[in-house]
């Protein structure tokens, strides 16, 4: 029968601090039926300046408790001890651990893509330490409180939720690791039986280059390969590839345009627009805007403003389908496809109804430079009544966006080509761009799609409209 006590004292002063191995008292059993056999002993000592120091004892005969404050050990003086001490301040609340923050409430997990800091590196309060992809967004995990980064307890690649414990950090920097992020605590040492074991797979391992070094006559006669799982690779490995996980956000991406396509009725209709006049107003009046407002004119917020018009004109546009009804918003918040190095992303302009060219502007610039950095947050994602996209900053001709789910239509701009247009009778060259629209003919007519495309065209070509409201 095996024994462990574990006996406590903490001081309260330094007098008191230490407790004297003479304190033990050694003696024969006391009563004649040996109640224990073989036990092991282990007392913590508690010592002046935050140090915990241990001792195991191990020992042949009997123990005896015999009083609730003190110990009386009884058994044979042949015993063994060792005593060992480490540095401990937990009550002086010197280490503090960084955690995955709340990251939304349709967003349950994340992958912790990278670490930005080492183990030993200073940081502050508040400062990033690394890096939570999730499905939408990519999430700062900051220092709690200033100090240097002990150790790290996950590394990169885990799935972690909000809550989950990431690092260490130690307010005064007292007994930092150095540990790269992807190595594990060291393990406990194990029994030497099981030292064998690698042995026993290098001996199979050589048994089985034997078995591939015979005659190739014997690797004609090899089985069939064994059929390829769900899991496993489709497509066989090859020289000068390489393979590399998805990244939770295009999973996402993939997974909702596919969705889209799977759900919707979609149908697109396209027309051509006159860019003249919207870029001599902009061309007119570029430098008195930035001197006024502080930032460029666009022509996006010229589309903005056409694509709330066509919206106020033709409501079901702005409408979605929810089950056996139809939603129809009074409000207009217009999503602003953005492609990021990481994805992309489609941030939310609200009310955009209420707001004229030079507010625009400014949300457009804020949220574009939070998307590209990576600090854009879940609430300036969510939501949004109808998308647009902008492929023409990349020279995109034309093309057929796909419904940004659960929205019903989404307008996509295209390039500025300078073609031969017969204006007034004569053939002179134009800024023109392609425009589409994609929509969800479950619920939106092809009536109410072309009508809608032309009141982008007539405000794009003649922003007067705009001003008389016509």
């Amino acid at each position: 029968m095996m024994l462990g006590v574990v006996r406590r004292k903490v001081a309260s002063d330094a007098s008191s601090a230490l407790i004297k191995r003479k304190s033990w008292h050694w003696s024969r059993p006391v009563v004649s039926t040996p109640r224990v056999s073989t036990a092991v002993a282990e007392e913590i000592f508690f010592h002046p300046g935050c140090t915990r120091s241990f001792s195991d004892f191990t020992f042949s005969g009997s123990l005896d408790l015999t009083s609730s404050r003190g110990i009386k050990d009884n058994f044979l003086p042949q015993f063994t001890m060792h005593t060992w001490k480490r540095p401990f301040c937990s009550n002086s609340g010197d280490l503090v651990d960084a955690v995955v923050p709340f990251m939304g409430e349709s967003i349950s997990d994340g992958t912790l893509a990278t670490f930005l800091k080492k183990p030993g590196d200073r940081v502050e309060v508040d400062e990033p330490i690394a890096q939570i992809e999730t499905d939408k967004v990519t999430i700062d995990v900051a220092s709690p409180e200033a100090g240097v980064i002990q150790k790290f307890i996950a590394k990169e690649g885990d799935t972690v939720e909000p809550g989950t414990k990431i690092a260490v950090i130690s307010k005064s920097g007292d007994g930092v690791t150095h540990v790269a992020p992807s190595e594990k605590p060291a393990e406990k040492a194990t029994p030497e039986k099981k030292v064998e074991q690698p042995k026993q797979k290098v001996e199979s391992a050589a048994a089985e280059v034997k078995k591939a070094e015979k005659p190739k006559t014997e690797a004609k006669a090899s089985p069939p390969p064994p059929k390829v799982t769900a899991t496993e690779p489709q497509l066989p490995p090859k020289e000068r590839e390489r393979r590399v996980p998805m990244t939770r956000l295009r999973k996402r991406v993939a997974t909702r345009l596919k969705d889209s396509q799977n759900t919707f009725a979609l149908l697109t209709t396209f027309n051509e627009v006159d860019m003249t006049n919207l870029m001599k107003l902009r061309s007119d009046y570029k430098d008195a805007f930035v001197e006024k407002h502080g930032v460029k004119l666009g022509l996006m917020s010229g589309f903005v403003k056409a694509a709330v018009s066509g919206l106020q004109n033709q409501p079901i546009i702005n409408a979605v389908i929810d089950g056996d009804d139809i939603i129809y918003r009074d409000y207009i918040d217009i999503s602003i496809a953005v492609g990021t190095p990481k994805g992309l992303v489609v941030p939310v302009i609200r009310n955009a109804d209420k707001m004229n060219f030079a507010e625009i502007e400014k949300e457009i610039n804020t949220l574009a430079k939070k998307a590209s950095d990576g600090s854009i947050s879940i609430d300036e994602m969510a939501g949004g009544s109808f998308t647009i996209s902008n492929g023409g900053v990349y020279g995109s001709l034309l093309s057929t966006p796909i419904i940004n789910p659960p929205q019903s239509a989404i307008l996509g701009m295209h390039s500025i080509v300078n073609r031969p247009m017969v204006v007034g009778g004569n053939i002179v060259p134009r800024p023109m761009m392609y425009v589409a629209l994609t929509y969800d003919h479950r619920l939106i007519d092809g009536r109410e799609a072309v009508l809608f495309l032309r009141r982008i065209k007539d405000v794009v070509e003649d922003p007067r409209r705009l001003l008389l409201d016509v």
